[in-house]
């Protein structure tokens, strides 16, 4: 790959990530944060809208900043979707050029389909988004496992959608299943301070929210692919 190209990709997936990590803000604040700051009243119902009991909820008298609801925050969320949106771009550019592929909105809105598949869909069957509040296994045994079923979940499709063998596209289901009958890790007591229904909104909403973004993604870094990487 000759400087040219690289500098194109770079520039498609920067453009593409910028854009997908204000688009998933935007979402965020319509579908999640408004349930998330629900469920926070139910994880602490001793705290109330005013600053000073704020703080107390979260710790802040402690002295360990973290960002106020409001402008902090939406900031905040927003520098870090920006900054997940952008790594996720560049694996995306990886995958494209490894596969020589060339790519319009069209094309793009698959790949990011398969992104929101691999990155999302797979580890959350077994380990769906958590209100606050939630119970939840040890938070290394949770990465451990969802890095490793994002992993054999990529392989396998990589296995049945590029390759003609049957054996390969055999091998490919079966990476697809491993990590789930391995199991998730499970917290010893299950359950939230939230109410159930308000649990369920929660994982349906991100669900919806991740879908909005990866194929948001997706088809931007197809539509930028086109004007600056062919």
């Amino acid at each position: 790959m000759n400087m040219t190209i690289f500098r194109g990709m770079v520039k498609v997936a920067a453009l593409a990530g910028i854009l997908a990590g204000l688009l998933l803000t935007l979402i965020q604040q319509i579908q999640i944060i408004p349930l998330i700051h629900e469920a926070e009243r139910y994880e602490h119902p001793e705290s109330t809208v005013d600053h000073a009991n704020h703080n107390h909820a979260t710790g802040h008298e402690h002295g360990e900043w973290q960002p106020e609801n409001g402008w902090q925050r939406t900031l905040s969320t927003t520098g870090a979707n920006i900054v997940v949106a952008l790594g996720f771009a560049l694996l995306l550019s990886a995958a494209v050029a490894f596969r020589g592929a060339k790519l319009n909105w069209r094309t793009g809105l698959l790949w990011g389909l398969g992104g929101y598949t691999v990155f999302f869909v797979a580890p959350s069957l077994a380990l769906p988004p958590e209100v606050p509040g939630a119970q939840a296994a040890e938070l290394e045994y949770r990465q451990l496992w969802w890095i490793s079923t994002s992993l054999f979940t990529a392989s396998g499709l990589v296995c049945i959608l590029f390759f003609r063998q049957l054996a390969v596209r055999i091998l490919g289901a079966l990476l697809l299943i491993v990590p789930h009958l391995i199991g998730a890790p499970q917290p010893e007591v299950s359950g939230s301070s939230a109410p159930e229904e308000l649990a369920q909104a929660f994982v349906v909403a991100t669900f919806i929210a991740n879908a909005v973004f990866w194929l948001g993604l997706g088809g931007l870094f197809g539509f930028f692919h086109r004007r600056f990487a062919d």
